[in-house]
């Protein structure tokens, strides 16, 4: 209803495109405006306004996105033309309810051939033909508009994202205690300290070489995750309780954006609490071509806070960065409950040939 309402300023437009017509058709603007107001021929021109919106909107918000947005082009094509040849139809109609309503005969009325297919193929179909054609012109040039200024902030958030998590996530004090304690490893355990210097090494070449697309395989990302959480696990040492529950088997033509799922796993190690029963649960569960992540950790509130806003990059700008690149395909909700912070994201997984869907889809 409210989407409805919205669209109420569309009605002066049509009131003044179908004007428009007539004092074209007519040479005369104060005799349009007459003929139009004063006359019987306001019914056939109520006709025309009311039913080619209606069959405009029709196609515009129920036709293109259920068929043609969905690659089925000939059922689009003939539902169009049911559309298109039913309106005009009906248009016609409004020829003899004019004629009905000023008790004339249509041939004296409109001083033309009494023969409704004059109507329906000289002027009825034309103009309903000529309405839905600007009708999708209008709306394509806004979405090829709005579509371009969404490439523009995904470009600009991408610099900026970046440039965060360079400062961020590799800070000198996430490098300076990795290498630390797999140097004190060395001593106590060399085959731990190996395995941890490989998971380093792995986590390092991923961020620096193959995060540069904008969909990355999900099995990397997932490594990649698997690795930094290997190596704050080394560097917590502080007793903090870590559940994991991430499945081996991963669909193998899945991508996602890179760092998504990274920002809510290093929220939970730098915001947990550092007492003895400190806990944090990662959770990954992946049914069909949808990811789901639970992310919690024991926090208080002023934690809380800085890590919705501040931390890592902070939750309210992936919010940010999620609309801009996964727009309808994606639910993030967070909060804080009995000393505990949650995080749980539900995200639509794009297959890797495609270069994100979202950027080129018609909203």
């Amino acid at each position: 209803m409210q989407k409805a309402i919205s669209k109420l300023y569309h009605i002066p437009f049509w009131l003044a495109y179908h004007y428009l017509w007539w004092v074209v058709a007519m040479g005369n603007p104060w005799k349009a405006a007459h003929s139009i107001l004063f006359s019987p021929y306001a019914v056939k021109f109520a006709f025309y306004v009311v039913l080619q919106a209606v069959a405009v909107y029709f196609n515009l918000y129920y036709l293109i996105p259920k068929y043609l947005e969905k690659g089925r082009l000939k059922s689009y094509i003939g539902y169009l033309g049911i559309t298109l040849l039913a309106t005009a139809l009906a248009i016609v109609s409004g020829y003899y309810v004019s004629a009905w309503l000023a008790h004339q005969s249509v041939e004296a009325l409109f001083g033309r051939d009494t023969n409704c297919f004059f109507y329906f193929f000289g002027e009825a179909m034309p103009s309903t033909l000529a309405s839905t054609t600007l009708a999708m012109s209008i709306k394509l040039t806004k979405n090829w508009i709005r579509t371009e200024r969404r490439k523009q902030l995904l470009e600009k958030e991408k610099l900026e994202t970046e440039l965060r998590f360079l400062k961020y996530q590799f800070n000198p004090h996430f490098l300076f205690n990795s290498i630390n304690s797999i140097f004190f490893l060395i001593h106590k355990n060399p085959d731990a300290a190996s395995s941890s210097l490989a998971k380093f090494s792995e986590l390092l070449r991923h961020h620096l070489y193959e995060c540069n697309d904008e969909l990355v395989p999900l099995d990397k990302e997932i490594a990649y995750l698997h690795n930094f959480i290997a190596l704050e696990k080394l560097r917590q040492n502080s007793g903090v309780t870590v559940v994991t529950e991430i499945p081996d088997e991963l669909p193998p033509d899945a991508g996602i954006a890179p760092f998504i799922l990274m920002t809510f796993v290093e929220n939970a190690f730098k915001h947990v609490s550092k007492d003895r029963n400190s806990r944090i649960e990662i959770r990954l569960q992946i049914q069909t071509n949808m990811l789901e992540l639970a992310v919690s950790n024991s926090s208080s509130p002023e934690a809380t806070r800085q890590a919705v806003h501040y931390g890592g990059i902070g939750l309210k700008n992936v919010q940010r960065r999620l609309a801009l690149i996964y727009p309808g395909l994606h639910n993030l909700a967070y909060g804080h409950h009995d000393g505990v912070f949650q995080v749980n994201l539900r995200v639509e997984l794009s297959p890797l040939h495609t270069i994100s869907a979202t950027q080129s889809a018609f909203q």
